[in-house]
């Protein structure tokens, strides 16, 4: 048996060292080596520069960032000029050669001065521009200008009671007229009340038998039920228009329960010819109004008269009184905010109110 037989593991071993040598001494000499290895040129035909394009601009751009920026304020005859957009001009209607400048022009559309369509960045360049209505909240230009309020802010408007149209006569408005009886010897008498209608039917009358006395409050059904109150009677010594001769009338002192005639006195001649019913008969006028601006447009309320309102209408203060309604216009008073006095405004049928003196 040869020697490399007998020892077989021992040769194993020993090959496995000189190998492992081997391998790290290559290694070495492979590090050592790297900077001389890549001066050998590399095929291909990519670009060789290894840093990013332009990456010099981005410490550029951020030493810009943090450096403020300031833009000098320019005038010219007291006019501000803005050095981005420049000066607004505009060109005569009827000689277009004709520049016009708003700050140095006389005011386009007088009273309203030309600067307060710059301040407020509105176009005057229209002929119904003051009548225009830039924030749509009912008012124009023109009625703005006036109140001091701004056009461009919907919030920021005149008076609502500028607004406020009366329509017409509520369908609920009536003509009635009481009429008395002959006085009894203790001043007891009978009433009959009417609403004006064909046939000339009361709506109420006192039963036989009972009499109303001085202080009592009549009726007892509807219309009319617990509106009245018989205050007094007294007679006195008049001329007859129509004899021309000297009589004595007796009148009775009635006092309307209605709350919004609470205390109102009517004096009629007892007793009430039948002819004469319309001839002294009064009013129960409720009126239609409509509030044209702030979104409430279209928006109906009936306010009966002498009866306090707010607007708007679902306001919980009612700082207004309809003071009197007609067929043809209606009295609105209210107590002036700025002089802290009672202020009387009267409004035609189908307008807006204009200011009694």
């Amino acid at each position: 048996m040869s020697w490399l037989e007998k020892n077989y593991e021992k040769a194993a071993v020993g090959g496995a060292a000189i190998a492992a040598l081997g391998f790290a001494a290559l290694g070495y000499l492979k590090v050592s080596g790297v900077p001389e290895d890549f001066n050998v040129p590399i095929a291909g035909s990519g670009p060789s520069e290894t840093a990013v394009k332009d990456a010099g601009l981005v410490t550029k751009a951020i030493s810009s960032n943090s450096r403020k920026l300031e833009v000098p304020e320019r005038d010219v005859e007291g006019q501000p000029v803005d050095i981005l957009t420049g000066v607004p001009l505009f060109i005569h209607r009827d000689n277009p050669n004709v520049i016009i400048n708003l700050y140095t022009a006389p005011p386009v559309h007088p009273p309203i001065p030309n600067k307060w369509w710059i301040e407020y960045r509105l176009d005057p360049g229209y002929a119904d521009s003051p009548q225009r209505d830039a924030d749509s909240d009912g008012y124009s230009n023109l009625e703005e200008f006036a109140a001091k309020t701004s056009p461009i802010d919907p919030k920021d408007h005149p008076s609502l009671l500028d607004k406020l149209k009366f329509i017409d006569l509520a369908a609920e408005s009536i003509e009635w007229s009481l009429r008395p009886g002959f006085a009894n010897t203790d001043g007891s008498l009978s009433f009959k009340y009417y609403e004006k209608d064909m046939p000339l039917n009361p709506k109420n009358k006192n039963q036989m038998g009972q009499d109303v006395k001085p202080g009592d409050v009549f009726f007892l059904t509807d219309p009319g039920k617990g509106r009245f109150k018989y205050l007094r009677n007294e007679t006195v010594e008049e001329e007859n228009p129509r004899t021309k001769t000297r009589e004595r009338v007796t009148y009775v002192e009635i006092e309307d329960q209605r709350a919004n005639k609470k205390g109102k006195i009517y004096r009629i001649p007892a007793p009430l010819q039948e002819s004469r019913i319309w001839d002294l008969s009064q009013h129960d006028r409720s009126a239609d109004f409509s509030l044209e601006a702030a979104g409430h447009e279209g928006k109906i309320q009936t306010v009966p008269e002498n009866t306090k309102f707010g607007l708007p209408f679902d306001s919980k203060e009612k700082n207004y009184l309809l003071k009197k309604v007609t067929p043809t216009q209606v009295e609105v008073e209210y107590t002036d905010p700025k002089t802290g006095e009672k202020t009387t405004v009267t409004i035609e049928k189908g307008s807006f109110p204009t200011k009694k003196p």
